[in-house]
């Protein structure tokens, strides 16, 4: 299998990948299932998978919540180190092409407080899509970790 596929079969396409990269052969070792298992449970218990209705929870939570897997994504990174290269090179695009833009996008608003309503409904959307985008992830992590997939064992 090559890069490509593996992004075209959990609908993570239109992300900035070089071809030549994605035209290389997806090989994963026992360290990036390892990694990917651990990135695979932070996101199926976060609200990064899990649906946020308009009366629960708030934006300064959800957002601080997303934010923190930047820093568990290196985290990851480092602890299974040089040994998880084809897991560093989905996580890393997936940080700084999904992940990333959401929370440069809000930080600055949401930490500012008081949201007007449009932004909260804005937030929020935006917080939906990339919840969808980050559920194909935790599929992608699930076979990467080579474990069964429980990211849509509960009913909505």
């Amino acid at each position: 299998m090559k890069f490509r596929q593996l992004f075209e079969t959990w609908n993570l396409t239109g992300l900035r990948i070089k071809a030549s990269f994605l035209e290389m052969d997806w090989k994963p070792n026992t360290a990036d299932q390892d990694a990917a298992w651990e990135l695979y449970v932070e996101l199926l218990t976060r609200v990064t998978t899990q649906a946020l209705q308009k009366n629960e929870g708030t934006e300064e939570a959800a957002l601080s919540s997303i934010y923190s897997l930047i820093k568990i994504t290196r985290d990851v990174l480092k602890y299974h180190g040089r040994e998880c290269v084809a897991f560093s090179k989905v996580a890393v695009v997936i940080l700084n092409q999904v992940i990333r833009p959401f929370t440069a996008k809000w930080h600055k608003i949401v930490e500012a407080g008081n949201l007007t309503e449009e932004q909260t409904n804005e937030f929020r959307e935006e917080l939906s899509h990339l919840q969808g985008q980050l559920i194909s992830y935790t599929h992608m992590l699930a076979e990467i970790a080579e474990v069964e997939d429980i990211t849509n064992i509960e009913t909505t």
